[in-house]
């Protein structure tokens, strides 16, 4: 018996293509569905605006105040000049004139001599030719009258100077006290200067060393000099 179904005509072949299509349709309607709304026509109607009649605005009326001009200022009182009468009286000073003619004689000028002024230059203890001669150390050549100035001067210090002052001051330990001074042009002590951990032991120092006696004054290429001279000691 054979079979009367055309082969060809197979409703199924493109089955899975018409389910897609359907599937997407009605997708399609229920999203449309879903999301559909209504609105009442009262609550959308906003109303209209009329642009024909034009607003008036009211303009206040201001007054302006106007201030009164300030007084004008009081008038100036007068100077009062006094007259003072001419009790005393003037010299004129007669300026005679510089001019000089034919009849008038020269004089001539006379040279003035200008004394050259020496200045005080202080030469070192270290480099002067003659030094300062201390009363005793009168022998010996420049070399030995230094060193025995240096040494009359310091036993005249240790022998001169108050020990027992740190004491009284309150100072205790050794105490190192330095002094600056000059040996001027006629041999005598100036410009005395004393550093000292006590003011009451510089105005010894300053004391001490002025009680020098008066030497012979150093000399530099046969002038007399100004030679500076510092002593330290401890106590």
């Amino acid at each position: 018996m054979e079979s009367k179904k055309n082969t060809k005509a197979n409703v199924g072949r493109n089955s899975s293509l018409y389910f897609a299509i359907g599937l997407a349709l009605m997708l399609f309607l229920t999203n449309y569905a879903i999301n559909f709304k209504t609105y009442d026509k009262s609550d959308i109607d906003i109303g209209m605006v009329s642009m024909e009649e034009e607003l008036e605005e009211e303009i206040p009326l201001t007054e302006q105040i106007q201030t009164p001009p300030p007084p004008p200022p009081p008038p100036a009182a007068p100077e009062v000049i006094e007259i003072v009468e001419d009790e005393e009286e003037v010299e004129e000073t007669v300026i005679e004139s510089t001019e000089v003619d034919q009849e008038t004689e020269i004089v001539e000028v006379e040279e003035i001599e200008v004394e050259e002024v020496e200045e005080d230059i202080d030469v070192p203890f270290s480099v002067i030719e003659n030094v300062p001669v201390f009363p005793g150390c009168e022998k010996g050549n420049n070399a030995a009258k230094r060193d025995c100035m240096s040494k009359k001067i310091s036993q005249f210090v240790n022998k001169k100077f108050n020990t027992e002052l740190a004491a009284d001051l309150g100072l205790s330990g050794r105490q190192r006290i330095n002094v600056i001074f000059k040996i001027d042009k006629t041999g005598n002590v100036v410009g005395i200067r004393a550093r000292a951990p006590h003011p009451g032991l510089e105005k010894e120092a300053k004391r001490v060393i002025g009680l020098l006696p008066k030497m012979k004054p150093g000399r530099q290429r046969g002038k007399a000099v100004v030679m500076p001279f510092s002593v330290q000691r401890n106590f």
